[in-house]
């Protein structure tokens, strides 16, 4: 079972607007349709923002979660994985809020503080169906993704020691690393670590194969390659082809219109679950099996899904 791959599928994020896809999840319905067909098509953990269904802009209102998370549970045995990044505009308070009361078996939780951008994208566009997007895309170049020391402390307190739930560590670049072997030499975390390295965002590290390599071989030597599963995800155009070698490498993957929204070149994906069901036949070209969602709550030590609070 150690060498099978877990699929993780972000639905919707908070970075991407309606504007750029008219297949991203936006409406409570939608992310529930998208995320339990995602876990239809192989995906074993579910990560997931929310959005205000009036005009799709992030929000991190517990009504609104609770509008799809029950839904998803009741139809899929899928890990559900709940952001506590929620946007560079909210407060940890805000990130928190759902989290907190859900206490589910997984949460993502980012290792640093970082410039996090997509602004170039606003140049490319000319029409945009709401008014909050323009300034929200363009205002990323001036804001800062604030994950202190503190703040970490506090989400793996009161997350992860009060409610039991784990993380998907989130690390952007090469000293997210040492952050998260620091946060485990203080005890605060205790293995398996369920390690997301993401390329591609504008101020992390670039898709490059060679940075994929210096994280994987980073890892090993601070957390031994037994004590924690390898995860990649590619931004944009650099998905499929850095996943493809992070299977290649041993790794787990990761997919969703969050990280993506696109299939192949030029060609916008329909659904998350069409990118779970072409990295799943990647995998099988590669003879690699996927984990099932028991299979994945077994090799990352999760509470289970009776032990959550919706």
């Amino acid at each position: 079972m150690s060498d099978k791959v877990i699929i993780s599928c972000a639905v919707t994020g908070s970075v991407h607007t309606p504007t750029m896809s008219p297949y991203l999840a936006i409406t409570p319905e939608q992310i529930a349709e998208q995320a339990i067909e995602a876990a239809e098509a192989g995906a074993a953990i579910l990560h997931l923002h929310a959005r205000d269904p009036a005009d799709g802009r992030p929000t991190p209102d517990p009504a609104v979660f609770d509008r799809f998370v029950p839904r998803i549970k009741a139809a899929t045995d899928a890990v559900i994985n709940i952001t506590t990044g929620g946007s560079t505009r909210m407060t940890l308070a805000e990130r928190l809020a759902y989290p907190l009361q859900a206490a589910p078996e997984m949460c993502s939780l980012n290792m640093g503080s970082m410039n996090f951008s997509i602004h170039p994208v606003a140049r490319k566009i000319t029409h945009w169906q709401h008014d909050w997007e323009k300034p929200y895309v363009e205002g990323m170049e001036d804001l800062i993704f604030r994950n202190t020391f503190a703040d970490i402390k506090h989400i793996l307190q009161v997350l992860g020691r009060e409610r039991g739930t784990r993380f998907e560590f989130e690390c952007y670049d090469m000293g997210h690393l040492y952050t998260l072997a620091h946060f485990r030499d203080e005890g605060l975390i205790q293995g398996p670590i369920f390690l997301q390295c993401i390329f591609g965002i504008l101020g992390g590290l670039g898709a490059d194969p060679e940075n994929l390599v210096a994280m994987r071989t980073t890892a090993d030597r601070l957390f031994g390659r037994e004590g924690y599963r390898f995860s990649v995800l590619g931004a944009g155009r650099h998905q499929m082809p850095l996943l493809t070698m992070a299977a290649v490498m041993g790794g787990n993957v990761r997919v969703g219109l969050e990280d993506s929204l696109y299939l192949g070149k030029g060609h916008l994906a329909s659904s998350c679950a069409e990118q779970v069901r072409k990295i799943r036949r990647i995998l099988d070209e590669l003879s690699l099996e996927i984990a099932t969602p028991a299979e994945a709550r077994a090799l990352l030590a999760l509470k289970g899904a009776d032990a959550v609070n919706f």
